[in-house]
C-alpha cells in the first residue's frame, strides 16, 4: 500500500474528549484526516464532534470502555468499517491517582490504574496492529509521565501502570520494526492546558508542556520523515 498522505489518513484518538485529545483532534482534522473519536461519554463525544465541525463522512464516534477487550475491539471495528482502515492510533486515555503511601493504598487502586493504562493499551494495540502491518504503514503514539524514570513518593500505583504501559509499547515497537509501523511514547511532566508556564512562569512549571507542543510532536512522528524513530521514549520537559 502507498503511504497515506495527511489528508487521507484515518486516525483513532482514544481519550478524545480530554484536553489533549481535543487538541489532537483539532490539529489532525485541520490536516484533512478522518477521525475515529473514542471516549466513555456519549455527550462529550457529541460536543467534540460539533466543535470540530467535521462532516459525518470524516468522523465517527465510538463510546467504549477500553479496559474491556470486546468493547475496544468493537470501537476499532466501527472505525474500520466506516473508513476501511486505521493508519494512526493516538492513545491518550488519562487517569491519575496519587497522594497515598504504598502501604496505605487500597489494592483496587492499582487494579484500576493497570486497567486504565495497561489493559486499555493492550486491548487497542492488539486490534489496530494487524491491519497496520498488513498495509505496511502505521503509527502508534501514547503519552506517559516523565516520573516513571524518577518516581516520587505516594504515586506508586499510577507510576507502576505507566511504566508497564511504556514497556508494553516499546516491546511492541521491536515486534513491528521494519514493517512500516512505528510505536513511540511521549513523556510529559504536566500538561499545561491553561498555559500557566507562559502566564506565570515559575520553577515549578518550567518543565510543563502545552497540548499544542505535544500535538506538534505527534504530527512529526506521524510524518514519513520520522519513519526511523521507533521504540523511543521522548521527554517533553526540556525547559526544566
Amino acid at each position: 500500500m502507498d503511504r497515506p498522505s495527511p489528508d487521507e489518513r484515518v486516525i483513532v484518538i482514544t481519550g478524545a474528549t480530554g484536553v489533549l485529545g481535543r487538541a489532537a483532534a483539532s490539529a489532525f482534522a485541520a490536516e484533512g484526516a478522518r477521525l475515529g473519536l473514542v471516549g466513555r461519554d456519549a455527550g462529550r463525544l457529541q460536543a467534540l464532534a460539533s466543535d470540530l465541525g467535521l462532516d459525518s463522512d470524516r468522523r465517527v464516534s465510538a463510546v467504549a470502555d477500553l479496559r474491556d477487550e470486546a468493547a475496544a475491539s468493537a470501537a476499532i471495528t466501527m472505525v474500520r468499517e466506516r473508513f476501511g482502515r486505521v493508519d494512526v492510533l493516538l492513545h491518550l486515555v488519562g487517569g491519575w491517582v496519587g497522594g497515598t503511601a504504598l502501604t496505605e493504598t487500597d489494592p483496587t487502586v492499582l487494579t484500576s490504574m493497570l486497567g486504565q493504562h495497561v489493559w486499555s493499551t493492550f486491548n487497542v494495540a492488539r486490534t489496530v496492529v494487524p491491519g497496520m502491518v498488513q498495509s505496511g504503514w502505521g503509527r502508534i503514539i501514547a503519552v506517559s509521565s516523565t516520573a516513571t524514570l524518577t518516581p516520587g513518593p505516594n504515586v506508586a500505583a499510577y507510576l507502576a501502570a505507566k511504566a508497564a504501559q511504556e514497556a508494553l509499547l516499546r516491546s511492541l515497537a521491536r515486534e513491528v520494526a521494519s514493517r512500516g509501523v512505528t510505536v513511540n511514547v511521549l513523556a510529559v511532566k504536566v500538561i499545561d492546558a491553561d498555559h500557566e508556564r507562559e502566564r506565570a512562569p515559575a520553577g515549578k512549571n518550567a518543565g510543563w508542556t502545552t497540548p499544542n507542543e505535544i500535538v506538534a510532536t505527534m504530527r512529526y512522528l506521524c510524518s514519513d520523515d520520522a519513519a526511523a524513530i521507533n521504540g523511543t521514549r521522548i521527554p517533553l520537559d526540556g525547559r526544566a
